[in-house]
């Protein structure tokens, strides 16, 4: 049977691939001992199926119609996506997760040379939160004016400035929501 031999290491090639795979063994079983995790802990109640949360349409005072209703749907997303495995129900609920939110206001960016009107504009989120474990009766989290920021461009056609309000909205709501369910992930 002959050989192959790699003319750069003087080493049979099969030898080399034999190697390899170890050393990728090898590191793959070293690596989880390192200290970082992929996923939540086995015995953490953010990833225990059988946790209930209720997390209801926050209040709303802001000028956005259904913020509360929509900041709440986004939270329950992110929390899925987070590795969230439990329910949202009200009845029976482990923790409760209260908010409202306050405002959403704008300011100008940026104005047009030859009139008073902007044309960029930025627009704030400011909400509250509350997470309460039900059983004990003890607030986890509480923080009052959290709030996010996003750009969107105004022009002479309302239909055009509007569909960039909202999604500016969504936007800075979508990035609110991200930090509420890491923040609620740790405490829980």
């Amino acid at each position: 049977m002959a050989r192959i031999m790699n003319w750069a290491t003087g080493m049979p090639v099969l030898l080399r691939s034999v190697a390899t795979f170890l050393l990728a063994a090898t590191a793959a079983v070293v690596a989880p001992g390192c200290g970082y995790r992929l996923q939540a802990a086995a015995n953490s109640r953010f990833s225990d199926a059988s946790t209930r949360m209720d997390i209801s349409p926050f209040s709303n005072t802001s000028t956005v119609p259904d913020a509360g209703s929509y900041v709440a749907a986004r939270l329950r997303e992110e929390l899925r996506r987070g590795g969230y495995r439990g329910g949202f129900d009200r009845p029976g609920a482990d923790f409760l997760v209260d908010g409202k939110v306050q405002e959403t206001r704008e300011s100008v960016v940026s104005h047009s040379v030859d009139s008073r009107f902007g044309l960029e504009y930025r627009l704030t989120v400011v909400l509250d939160i509350r997470v309460v474990e039900v059983a004990k009766g003890r607030v986890l989290w509480k923080e009052a004016g959290i709030s996010e920021t996003a750009p969107f461009y105004s022009g002479p056609d309302p239909q055009y400035t509007e569909a960039n309000r909202r999604a500016a909205f969504e936007d800075a709501v979508r990035r609110l929501a991200i930090r509420m369910a890491q923040t609620i992930r740790v405490v829980v």
